[in-house]
């Protein structure tokens, strides 16, 4: 499923003549992951990022209803995120052609800086997140969204079932009859879980689907969260699950949860089966990136969690099926 990055060069540079670019501009890859993302340097030394979609993921429409919810939540002043910059032509997508006839679609957006929250700090930035994400919820509940508006649902069937977004979770990286045994019975727990939540409009809704650590620029006490590509419809809790991605088996983890806890409820009160049931969606994220490693196992970021992430993904199945739920 997942792309090299030479690919995502040939179209970020045949966009740059649709945004007026100088030939000296220089693009610089930040990351391959669902997309390519670039660093745009122009000569006069003013930088923006060009987001070029793989192709056959998300559909024009798509695309725009997150830039209309990002549009939404500058103008409310609800979070911080980059704006996008339209091209001089008005387009928000520009779709960029090759030579061959190959078509992506193009995004770019104004720079922020910032760098991603580092370990020493990283309980003080949750609770601020909480805080961020609760916010998020809050807009999206009332937010009256565009007739036209379309992104993907992230719920167990599109997560971890047979046509899961990111592909299935058996095809992980070393998954084998063992550990397919024990994550099957997680994946089974979960959706029983799930099923027993449901889907009530307090509980199911517009998330931002990615919030973890890469996705977000710290900049003294200010939190820019970026990357919108995910956003969509999914159970709120589920935002938490995908801010702790990739670390979910650190042993800080616990106190992250009760800093972004404590920050949510600055803004949104939690009840304690809320608090219970966080441990669902995380082993839910938990599961949906197993299947997005072995998706996409050319990428750096798979390649770092390699086998050992399977290994600790047993590990956290066999302490979420000895959790006691009180229903």
């Amino acid at each position: 499923m997942a792309e090299a990055g030479e690919v995502f060069w040939e179209f970020a540079t045949a966009a740059l003549p649709a945004y007026d670019l100088s030939p000296e501009t220089r693009l610089t890859l930040l990351n391959v992951s669902e997309n390519g993302t670039f660093r745009i340097d122009e000569p006069d030394g003013t930088r923006s990022v060009l987001r070029v979609h793989r192709s056959g993921y998300h559909t024009k429409q798509a695309i725009r209803s997150e830039l209309d919810w990002i549009t939404a939540l500058r103008q409310d002043a609800v979070v911080v995120t980059p704006a996008y910059l339209p091209a001089p032509n008005g387009e928000a997508i520009v779709t960029s052609r090759l030579s061959s006839g190959d078509e992506r679609y193009v995004v770019r957006f104004a720079w922020v800086e910032g760098a991603e929250p580092t370990e020493d700090r990283l309980a003080q930035d949750f609770v601020q997140l909480g805080e961020i994400t609760a916010r998020l919820h809050g807009h999206a509940r009332q937010w009256q969204r565009p007739a036209a508006f379309t992104r993907f649902t992230w719920d167990f069937d599109t997560a971890l079932g047979s046509n899961g977004h990111w592909g299935r979770w058996q095809d992980g990286m070393e998954v084998g009859p063992q550990e397919e045994e024990i994550l099957g019975r997680c994946a089974e727990r979960v959706g029983e879980r799930l099923d027993r939540w449901g889907k009530g409009s307090d509980r199911f809704g517009l998330v931002h689907a990615d919030m973890r650590l890469a996705n977000l620029l710290v900049r003294q006490d200010e939190v820019t969260v970026i990357d919108f590509d995910d956003c969509g419809l999914s159970w709120y809790l589920y935002d938490l699950g995908s801010s702790l991605s990739f670390i979910e088996h650190e042993p800080y983890v616990p106190d992250l949860v009760d800093a972004w806890v404590t920050g949510y409820q600055r803004v949104t009160p939690l009840s304690g089966a809320d608090v219970q049931e966080l441990a669902t969606f995380i082993m839910l994220r938990r599961l949906l990136l197993v299947a997005w490693i072995g998706s996409h196992a050319m990428t750096e970021t798979a390649q770092a969690m390699g086998l050992q992430y399977t290994v600790d993904s047993c590990r956290l199945a066999e302490e979420y099926l000895s959790r006691s739920f009180v229903d």
